[in-house]
Order: C-alpha cells, then sequence, then structure tokens
C-alpha cells in the first residue's frame, strides 16, 4: 500500500446527498442506530448532519443542498455519494501530489467553519 510521501492523511467521514434531511434523520436514527453529533448550515445554504456509530465510531455526513446552491443537482438513484473527508497535515501539498498522480481539482477547497 503506498503511503503519501507529502502528509500523513486520515479518513474522517462520508458525506452522502439526501433530498429530505428530516426524513433521512429517522432512518439513520431510529432504523440504523446512528447518533447526532453536530449539525450547521453551509455558506451556500446547504445543510449539513454529522451522525456516529455509537461501537464502530464510523462516521456518515448526510447533506442537503437546496435548490439555488452550486451543489444542488436533481436526484438520480445511485448518485448520493457526495465526499469522503480526509484530514491531512499540508493540504496544499497533499493537492499537488494527487495532481501528480492524475487527479484534477474540479471544486477549489475552501473553509467551512
Amino acid at each position: 500500500m503506498r503511503e503519501s510521501s507529502v502528509t500523513k492523511v486520515k479518513l474522517l467521514y462520508t458525506g452522502i446527498r439526501v433530498t429530505n434531511i428530516e426524513r433521512s434523520l429517522v432512518f439513520y436514527k431510529q432504523a440504523l442506530g446512528l447518533t447526532e453529533i453536530d449539525r450547521g448550515t453551509m455558506s451556500h445554504g446547504g445543510v449539513y448532519v454529522l451522525l456516529e456509530d455509537r461501537d464502530t465510531k464510523q462516521r456518515l455526513e448526510l447533506n442537503f443542498y437546496p435548490v439555488g446552491s452550486r451543489f444542488s443537482t436533481p436526484f438520480t438513484p445511485g448518485e448520493g455519494l457526495d465526499h469522503i473527508g480526509f484530514l491531512v497535515d499540508d493540504l496544499d501539498g497533499m493537492i499537488k501530489e494527487l495532481c501528480a498522480l492524475g487527479a484534477k481539482v474540479v471544486v477549489d477547497p475552501w473553509t467551512e467553519g
């Protein structure tokens, strides 16, 4: 397995898009037993809710993007993976390394609180 030569990388969570945040919370909290650990509104109007499994500590972020958000797209079955969040020591260095390996920056990184 290859390790990054630039920076330490840790997988933090997976984010999925949902079309109804409250209905989704009922499912993930009641049916799957996940616990809400954070929630907020993004600068572009989207809403996120971070959930965690009590036993494994795995995290799932539900993301809702209202019409007009630059991330709002029509729902297509199977298209719900929104993003995977990693923690890195050196973001700029990591981006350069990933681009050298063939990645392309589609959305410039930004800080969301």
